[in-house]
């Protein structure tokens, strides 16, 4: 059973999200659909953690590599507010970015994943120092490029976030979680959005069914064998499957996404608590051309240059096209098309998308993670429902 509202309308989104699932008393879900800037399905499902606790209104969830897409946003709400500018250097504001042949990185190229700062393996080596966000910037700031700058993209599955993060807080002399409650909480009145959850609201958060990540087990014999040959046929058709392990988790050791001192962190690429509701309403706002219930937080101008494709090459850590605009990828449907909408989805099947073109905006999140860095078919499957539902009205 369902809790919250929906417009008869979008039923087949209740429908979709009903058998996503899992009937195991400690999964659950939550969607919510924003349509010309007004919510027509804010409902939620399930439980949010082994003890069967169900899911509540305010329920938040991990939603790992959709946190991007905040992180994204707030870089162009401080570029419209002329802050900053899309051609400069990070190092113009951050100048100890500067170092090891990084001075000429500009914000558009990190926004475009194409600054060659993915490789995690090559800058930590302990669980620890993901948590510590002071040091995770200096690492960031000496890291060294993995390819010349601009010249190719590779997904920055972690780093992202204390990169582009560490900009905004070098931009504002601010807290990056200051910036994100004074340019987007507060503006747009969201109820959960936090990326490191203040200590008083864990109460509310929904906990991973597999939260823990453990290392690869050490290859051996013919499984040995297998791996080597499916990497070199891999690496023969372009997929360089070196790339994408050295930007995940590098450690020897476990790491669960559900221990307090982890939720607590700032990883803005991957640890963002939000209820869908949150999210909807901040893709709703870009979907409406940068205004919601009269607040404006973008200029039209600033949205039309967010949507635009920079990119539709293969990613080199993701291996396929992610048509990525500038800190958002182009939305994953089946059956329905949406050329126009982007957004950011991630581990697990979370993700919020908006579609200017059809003022409508899609979140959700949920805590039965699996399936790839950019999620599974949950989210894709909601996307469906969503723009259907919106083009049966058209």
């Amino acid at each position: 059973m369902l809790d919250g509202s929906i417009h008869p309308d979008y039923a087949d989104v209740a429908s979709s999200l009903i058998r996503q699932i899992p009937k195991d008393d400690r999964s659950g879900a939550a969607v919510c659909v924003y349509h010309d800037g007004k919510s027509v399905v804010d409902i939620w499902g399930g439980n949010k953690d082994a003890d069967g606790n169900p899911w509540q209104q305010d329920t938040t969830a991990p939603s790992f590599s959709t946190t991007k897409g905040v992180v994204s946003t707030l870089v162009h709400i401080l570029v419209d507010q002329g802050k900053a500018g899309y051609d400069d250097p990070i190092a113009k504001h951050w100048p100890e970015f500067g170092a090891r042949g990084k001075e000429a990185i500009t914000i558009k190229q990190a926004l475009c994943h194409e600054a060659g700062l993915y490789r995690l393996a090559e800058m930590v080596h302990r669980r620890e120092e993901l948590l510590d966000w002071e040091h995770m910037k200096r690492v960031i700031a000496d890291a060294e490029p993995a390819h010349r700058p601009g010249g190719r993209h590779g997904y920055h599955a972690l780093t992202y976030g204390w990169l582009m993060g560490g900009l905004i807080e070098a931009i504002t002399g601010k807290s990056f979680q200051a910036v994100l409650q004074e340019e987007l909480i507060d503006p747009l009145q969201l109820d959960g959005m936090y990326i490191g959850m203040p200590h008083n609201e864990l109460y509310r958060r929904a906990k991973l069914t597999n939260g823990r990540f453990e290392p690869p087990e050490v290859k051996q014999g013919w499984r040995e064998s297998l791996a080597d040959w499916t990497e070199m046929a891999l690496e023969k058709v372009g997929v360089e499957l070196a790339e994408f392990r050295a930007a995940m988790l590098p450690f020897a050791e476990g790491f669960d996404w559900n221990d307090e001192d982890v939720v607590q962190a700032c990883i803005p690429a991957a640890n963002g608590q939000f209820t869908a509701r949150s999210l909807a309403r901040m893709y709703a706002m870009i979907a409406g051309g940068g205004e919601l219930d009269g607040v404006r937080v973008l200029s039209e101008e600033r949205v039309r240059a967010m949507s635009e494709v920079q990119s539709r090459s293969r990613d080199k850590v993701l291996f396929v096209p992610m048509h990525w605009r500038m800190g958002y990828h182009r939305v994953f449907t089946l059956g329905v098309s949406a050329p126009n909408g982007f957004g950011h989805y991630g581990y697990g099947g979370s993700g919020a998308f908006c579609d200017p073109s059809r003022n409508l905006a899609v979140a959700m999140v949920l805590n039965s993670g699996s399936g790839s860095p950019t999620g599974d078919s949950r989210m894709v499957r909601v996307a469906r429902a969503s723009i259907k539902a919106v083009d049966r009205l058209h």
